[in-house]
């Protein structure tokens, strides 16, 4: 049988219900909405630590945040196995474009230089091609360094917009990579939809900030909505370019008769508050900002499509979860060592046997953000709809998702949830101890 390609293609900062086939009523995503409807859509995946470099970290490595990038701007241990070591043994190409955001570069340099921070090559994972940069909130003047094979690439400016730029490099490589029968396993990372919220001017036209529906959690208050309308209506237009290029990635794939033989993956590493709650960005552990767009597509798909529905929306995929279920998609072996499950019999009609109860949720290092929850905890989000969260002081937040999936209902002083929230309370106590995590939880005396 020949062996399956992988595909991981990730946004920075984009809100789980950012997509016409999540209910997003503003958004135009044609393509992926035809990737969900011809594969799995999981939308009740999430960013367990719903930050850039502890996600990153958390992706490449199979492991918690706590165990690999505990913070922001943390350097990932070059030490560390990667995904792209456990497929390079299998004999996979490997190849990286776009934002790595893992070298810990603004605690060396200033921020307005770190579009220039060079990446040594012992520590961009491993990647037999590796074209990105650390870190970069410029959208038309990004620049990329790295290598392909034994070749450096020097520092180069990209000559348009930043997602359209990264996926000619990604279908670059898809069409003449130098071994064409050699399986691989390519990555491309970008950094929209993330703040400063600049879109090309043709994607951004369809989007008026008066006219945008807000989620109804958004904090009543009209400083707070003007703002979140022009910024929405800039996130919007660069999702829309997103998927415009994902569409012509999967034309790409098609077109190189790989379809049936490549599982694309499409997630983002966290949202985005956008007022909700009266927040912004990132780190809160409301779902606005835990849980991603996750969809996975391989052109057999459609053959059993029907099922899918029936089983992709119980699953809280995490971020130590998605390596291994590619890794199971290829048949390959996964290290007893990695804490994450094999979702990958899910997209083979298969039994899924011992799913996890629920989803760790976690912030280890806060990050001193305003208009964020800049405070550690732990939590747990369950595949049957609940979520709770605890600091090492107390507990913090109970919701139902079920009935109120906007987190109107803080249940977590309800004496009468009182059963519920010793369940959750304990599935978050496993989960520090399983994971041999530092985190004291509070003392109850309920």
């Amino acid at each position: 049988m020949k062996r399956k390609n992988i595909i991981w293609i990730f946004s920075d900062q984009q809100p789980g219900y950012s997509l016409s086939c999540n209910g997003d009523p503003n958004v135009r995503t044609p393509n992926l909405d035809r990737m969900a409807g011809n594969g799995f859509n999981f939308r009740n995946a999430v960013s367990g630590f719903p930050l850039c470099c502890p996600f990153r970290g958390s992706l490449l490595t199979g492991r918690y945040p706590h165990e690999c990038v505990p913070g922001h701007e943390y350097r990932m241990p070059p030490e560390l196995p990667t995904a792209a070591d456990l497929f390079n043994a299998a004999g996979y190409d490997t190849a990286y474009f776009g934002k790595w955001h893992l070298d810990g570069c603004r605690y060396k340099v200033d921020i307005d230089r770190t579009a220039f921070w060079i990446i040594p090559r012992e520590r961009r994972g491993r990647f037999q091609t590796f074209l990105g940069y650390d870190n970069n909130n410029m959208q038309y003047d990004c620049y990329i360094h790295g290598h392909r094979r034994d070749e450096e690439v020097p520092l180069t400016r990209l000559p348009g917009y930043e997602t359209d730029d990264l996926s000619e490099l990604l279908m670059d490589y898809i069409e003449h990579r130098r071994l064409p029968d050699m399986p691989f396993f390519a990555v491309l990372s970008v950094q929209p939809p993330h703040n400063p919220y600049i879109s090309p001017p043709d994607t951004l036209a369809h989007y008026q900030p008066q006219s945008l529906k807000l989620r109804p959690n958004v904090a009543h208050n009209p400083t707070v909505e003007n703002k979140v309308r022009v910024d929405l209506a800039g996130m919007y237009g660069m999702i829309e370019n997103l998927d415009y290029n994902v569409g012509r990635i999967l034309n790409c794939i098609r077109r190189n008769g790989l379809e049936e033989d490549t599982w694309v993956f499409y997630f983002s590493d966290h949202g985005d508050m956008h007022g909700s709650h009266g927040l912004f960005k990132k780190t809160n552990p409301y779902q606005e900002a835990v849980n991603i767009p996750f969809l996975v597509w391989n052109g057999c798909c459609h053959h059993y499509a029907d099922h899918y529905a029936e089983t992709e929306n119980q699953y809280p995929i995490n971020h130590v979860d998605i390596l291994p279920t590619s890794l199971g998609l290829c048949g390959l072996e996964i290290p007893e060592e990695l804490p994450g499950f094999d979702y990958s019999a899910v997209m083979r009609q298969e039994p899924v046997a011992e799913a996890p109860e629920g989803a760790y949720l976690q912030n280890v290092v806060p990050t001193g953000h305003y208009d964020s929850f800049d405070r550690a905890y732990r939590g747990v989000l369950t595949k049957d709809g609940w979520k709770y969260v605890c600091s090492e002081e107390s507990d913090l937040m109970m919701f139902d998702l079920n009935v109120d999936p906007y987190e109107e209902m803080n249940l977590v002083f309800n004496s009468r949830y009182r059963d519920m929230r010793t369940r959750l309370r304990r599935l978050t106590a496993d989960f520090v101890t399983r994971t041999h995590d530092s985190f004291k939880m509070p003392v109850f005396r309920d």
